[in-house]
């Protein structure tokens, strides 16, 4: 099994770029099969989550091709509906094609998703929203199987809680539907912005960017797409924290820092400084100075954006176990994503789990060492790689092919910033 080898204590300095972001990247790539055409996207990132989502592509009749950042998807041809459970059981964003695939041929099979193990994560929004705009639908043998009588209708749908991937699906299938569509509790993460962006430039109606209230008219077709994904936030947040950890000064570059609000306000509630500029941050973190950190610690919920995002809470924890102090977090997202706490206390953290929270009291120097661990899913991957740099001694983490699923070359980019870290292929 592959595994990374890191040795901790070693201060993080240098520049580190920021690669596409992971969850804008995956439904830009779903949209494509709206229309057929020769579509182009820049800035995605090769990870095992881009690549499954291709491969869903071609069983579907894309044809692909990819030039460093940039893929060109060709979708002329459909030649299925259906996305089967070997590809949809290693990604839950699978389940992103079934409103491409309602919008343009009111019919699709695809395989209910897998992915992390953090918590149910229902697609009941996404079920009960298609069958707002007419839409039959029928869960039979693992498989959700949605079907269409000519176009989509639109109406009113409402989300009981927002949901990023719900509101994605809903407005890719309401881009051709009849009439009017208003998405209402809807997400408002950037990667919907960058979805609505993308959406548009080939012809869509939508009003409401940045808001929870989406208005979509539709429109008879939509025409070829090129468009660029963002930044990924969740990677520039774990590197801010990492450098955090670690101690030192890293600028993050070629990132929104307007897209980190909350993450950027509790950083520097722990002490340490982060100067924001147009398209990068710089952080500055003292480390351990006489046996104690200088870090103070800070209480975080997470929540919808623009509130602190899930996806970075367990590496937010990671950090306050070598802080001063305790702090308390919930997690009101998902109901079972503390699973990176058992691992974290094999390194010697103190962390005691009540329900959705987490009570952590921070560590002195020495008394956090490193440790074999595993990853239990994408993030928690991130937050051991964040304590064994801020650890004793030499940290081995298994299964890390949930750090691929969303981080590209992360050993690469830390050992450019002096982390003694490696991987190793087995």
């Amino acid at each position: 099994m592959d595994k990374i080898i890191l040795e901790g204590g070693v201060p993080l300095n240098g520049t580190v770029a920021v690669s596409g972001s992971k969850n804008a990247a995956l439904p830009l790539m779903a949209a494509s099969l709206i229309t057929p055409g020769r579509h182009v996207l820049h800035n995605v990132p090769d990870l095992r989550d881009t690549r499954t989502m291709l491969k869903v592509l071609e069983t579907l009749g894309t044809r692909w091709s990819r030039e460093g950042g940039t893929v060109y998807l060709d979708t002329s041809e459909l030649t299925g509906a259906e996305a089967p459970y070997e590809l949809v059981k290693t990604m839950r964003a699978s389940v992103l094609v079934l409103g491409p695939l309602l919008a343009r041929v009111g019919l699709a099979r695809v395989s209910l998703p897998g992915g992390c193990a953090i918590g149910a994560r229902p697609i009941n929004y996404h079920v009960r929203g298609f069958e707002q705009l007419g839409v039959k639908t029928v869960l039979e043998k693992g498989y959700v199987e949605a079907s269409a009588q000519g176009r989509l209708q639109g109406n009113v749908v409402y989300f009981d809680n927002p949901t990023v991937t719900g509101t994605e699906n809903l407005l890719m299938a309401s881009v051709t539907a009849s009439g009017t569509t208003v998405i209402k509790n809807a997400a408002r993460e950037p990667e919907v912005g960058n979805l609505i962006d993308m959406l548009v430039s080939m012809g869509a109606e939508i009003e409401g960017r940045d808001s929870d209230r989406l208005t979509v008219h539709g429109v008879e077709r939509l025409a070829e797409a090129e468009a660029t994904i963002i930044p990924d936030r969740i990677e520039a947040g774990t590197y801010l924290i990492a450098a955090a950890a670690a101690g030192g000064e890293v600028t993050v570059q070629g990132c929104i820092p307007d897209h980190l609000p909350s993450l950027v306000e509790k950083l520097r509630g722990t002490g340490i400084q982060i100067k924001e500029h147009d398209t990068s941050f710089t952080v500055t973190s003292p480390g351990w100075t006489e046996g104690s950190r200088n870090l103070r610690s800070v209480d975080i919920r997470t929540m919808p954006y623009p509130g602190f995002p899930t996806d970075l809470q367990a590496q937010f924890m990671a950090l306050m176990t070598t802080a001063e102090g305790v702090s308390v977090i919930h997690e009101t997202i998902f109901e079972n994503r503390f699973m990176h706490v058992a691992e974290l206390q094999r390194m010697g953290a103190d962390i005691k789990i009540d329900g959705c929270t987490a009570i952590v009291t921070g560590k002195k120097r020495g008394e956090l060492c490193g440790a074999p661990v595993m990853a239990t899913d994408l993030r928690a991957s991130a937050s051991l790689v964040i304590a064994g740099l801020a650890a004793e001694g030499i940290t081995e983490i298994s299964r890390i092919y949930h750090l691929e699923r969303g981080y590209e070359n992360m050993a690469e980019k830390m050992r450019k910033l002096g982390a003694r870290i490696k991987v190793v292929r087995e």
